[in-house]
């Protein structure tokens, strides 16, 4: 796909929230590694779904039903061509979490006492506990890959890890806080090559990149549509169909159900053997209006003006005395980690706020990655396609303000 120049002044206008002033001063949103907002067409779906298609789905034989299964089983089939997957192979969850913990807890029957999973220093707590936790269940040992003092994933370290008892590798795509983006396909090889289950949490990449899951070669991959324009409360989980068609289900009940006995009970085929109850109908039609939306702008368009904010924001940052910025200086993901020195993240958040420019402060979900960089907490700017260098203008002004208050600068 041919590049082109974002008008993000025409793309701001499409966000209703971005109107808004705090304390008389436009809003400037530097925060969407944590959540997106969402363009008028995805929250005009939401409306319209429930004014004119409200009703559950699969089980309904009068022509409402039908229409709602229609919307829902279409968003099913964009949203997996956005990510080059089959529509059997993507199973609807409540976030990326949620499909984290199905993965853990569906192979949880397969592991044995002395069986080893592998994650990374670097990872959210959702692909953190969820193993920790399983791995004490069936007394499995859970090993970490350390990461390079650039904040690289270290290859090395994965390869010296790996043993033939290593049942499962899950890692993520790019850190929610070094910006680190991990080369996948190499990742997933070197884990095939031990005999390895490959899981890729890509909370921080599906909305941001081109992500091909049959070029990556992963067995399962995560994310969430609030983090890429899509309403909160829905989440997508990529299972290669093979391994769906193996693996039981974690909730039962609904429409997972194909037949049952007093006895016994036979699930339905994937992707339905997973998606329990009432699933969230209208915010899979949203989710689905986000990715049109995405696919419209170009994920190429996008990912390549995250770069550019990015590097000038970097660039910039570089040359305020007392920030310590953490992760790779050059290929990172539109996620920038700083410390000022002698200001507590929350403080910088906080005087930030009073400017209205919305960043987070603290241990992003990440608090044994903060223990391996030896600090409480950092702040964080992230930016998405509704950003200009404008915003990355404000924040470096802010920052200033902020080292004038605290006598630093």
């Amino acid at each position: 796909m041919k590049l082109i120049t974002m008008n993000v002044q025409e793309i701001k206008k499409d966000f209703p929230i971005l109107q808004r002033k705090f304390n008389g001063k436009q809003l400037v949103y530097l925060d969407s590694a944590s959540t997106t907002q969402k363009p008028a067409v995805v929250i005009n779906a939401l409306k319209e779904f429930y004014e004119s298609y409200n009703a559950n789905v699969h089980r309904g034989i009068y022509q409402l039903s039908e229409e709602a299964t229609q919307l829902y089983e279409n968003s099913r089939e964009n949203i997996a061509n956005f990510i080059s997957a089959r529509p059997e192979e993507l199973i609807f969850t409540k976030n990326c979490t949620e499909a984290i913990n199905l993965v853990a807890y569906s192979l949880a029957e397969q592991l044995h006492e002395g069986d080893e999973i592998l994650i990374s220093q670097m990872e959210h707590h959702s692909n953190f506990v969820p193993w920790q936790q399983i791995a004490k269940q069936k007394h499995a040992k859970l090993k970490f890959v350390e990461i390079n003092e650039d904040g690289k994933l270290s290859v090395e370290s994965l390869n010296s890890q790996l043993s033939r008892k290593t049942k499962i590798v899950s890692l993520t795509h790019i850190s929610n806080v070094l910006g680190t983006i991990n080369s996948i396909r190499e990742l997933a090889e070197i884990a095939h090559d031990s005999g390895s289950l490959f899981f890729v949490d890509a909370a921080q990449s599906v909305g941001h990149m081109k992500v091909d899951v049959k070029q990556l070669d992963v067995d399962f991959l995560a994310f969430s549509g609030h983090k890429m324009l899509g309403p909160t409360g829905i989440g997508c989980l990529y299972g290669k169909a093979e391994l769906l068609k193996q693996t039981k289900p974690f909730i039962y009940g609904g429409d997972m159900i194909k037949e049952v006995k007093f006895d016994n009970t036979i699930f339905n085929e994937p992707p339905y053997k997973f998606e329990a109850g009432t699933q969230p109908i209208a915010e899979v039609v949203a989710l689905g209006k986000a990715v049109e939306y995405l696919q419209k702008i170009g994920m190429e368009n996008v990912e390549e003006h995250g770069k550019m904010l990015t590097r000038y924001a970097t660039e910039k940052l570089n040359e305020i005395s007392d920030i310590k910025i953490y992760g790779p200086q050059n290929g990172r993901a539109a996620v920038i980690s700083f410390n000022i020195t002698n200001v507590h993240s929350h403080d910088v958040a906080t005087i930030l706020d009073s400017e209205a420019i919305a960043i987070r402060g603290g241990h992003h979900c990440c608090m044994p990655l903060m223990s391996v960089l030896r600090i409480s907490g950092a702040a964080r700017a992230s930016f998405y396609l509704y950003n200009t260098k404008e915003d990355v203008d404000a924040l470096l002004s802010g920052i200033e303000k902020v080292k004038k208050i605290f006598g630093e600068g």
